[in-house]
């Protein structure tokens, strides 16, 4: 399988990439390539120029920023897996990254490139959400910013615009109040999500002060069950209020029905993980 043909740029900076993606109305950023390369093998994508930024070495690194932690956009999955900052500040992320494909992927393929990229599959997505990440990007009217929840728009579509480059992605350092946990029942050869569910639960003592679940895989954008935390605010969040809580809120329309799982599969699964993902996140939080 051969890609049809395209011209080549390599980018020195991040307005030197915005300033080629004007000019070329039909070209595809090149990150990672865990992503692109493999669709535009089976001429599933033909642009008709790549602009590679991989060596545009102020987009790779995490760090400290305001009240949270600011990640590279080519920041590797594995280099989010060993980060000790977000290990110790931002486990749901590093966990989730973890998991990740392979360590080949792991190794290669970046942050940037995965939910720009927005394979309802992946396990970003939702982890982004569960956090209230929000989403850097550069573009020829300066930078904007753009929250995780408003960031996936259908299949494979983002609001990162065709001359825009995703710069980093900002996630709050979770309280120290608070618990975390990422789950998926994923398929055996790819390892891909066919519902991923995560999780962040904030405890009042021995109450729930907030909670968020979010789930990938299950629809065709990432799927943020507010309903779901808004109903376990302020309860004992015991294993029967969120039985309870899932059952009465979660409403998943318009479910991804494929060879791999139907849709209605796919919501029975998101039952089961989002419940098992907010007791864990619960005795996480606990502990």
């Amino acid at each position: 399988m051969f890609p049809a043909n395209f011209e080549y740029f390599r980018a020195a900076s991040v307005e030197e990439a915005v300033a080629l993606l004007h000019r070329h109305k039909d070209a595809k950023v090149l990150a990672g390539g865990h992503s692109l390369l493999p669709i535009m093998k089976l001429r599933l994508a033909e642009p008709a120029a790549l602009i590679d930024i991989g060596h545009i070495h102020i987009l790779k690194g995490i760090s400290h920023h305001r009240n949270g932690i600011r990640i590279g956009a080519l920041t590797t999955h594995a280099t989010i897996a060993r980060s000790e900052v977000l290990q110790r500040e931002c486990s749901l992320l590093s966990d989730a990254a973890a998991h990740i494909g392979d360590p080949q992927v792991r190794n290669k393929g970046t942050i940037g490139g995965n939910i720009a990229h927005a394979d309802p599959a992946s396990d970003l997505p939702a982890v982004l959400l569960a956090l209230g990440a929000r989403i850097q990007m550069a573009g020829p009217a300066g930078d904007r910013t753009v929250a995780a929840s408003d960031f996936f728009t259908d299949l494979l579509e983002t609001e990162l615009r065709e001359d825009e480059v995703l710069t980093a992605v900002d996630v709050p350092a979770i309280a120290e109040s608070a618990g975390a946990s990422y789950l998926k029942f994923e398929h055996p050869a790819s390892g891909y999500a066919i519902c991923g569910a995560a999780a962040v639960v904030d405890m009042d003592g021995g109450s729930c002060r907030s909670a968020s679940l979010a789930f990938n895989g299950v629809t065709a954008i990432p799927h943020h069950a507010v309903a779901v935390g808004d109903a376990l605010a302020g309860s004992d969040i015991s294993d029967e209020a969120i039985a309870a809580a899932i059952e009465a809120n979660l409403r998943i329309e318009e479910p991804l029905g494929d060879i791999q799982a139907s849709g209605e599969y796919r919501v029975e699964l998101a039952k089961v993980y989002g419940r098992r993902a907010l007791q864990q996140a619960r005795d996480r939080a606990r502990s």
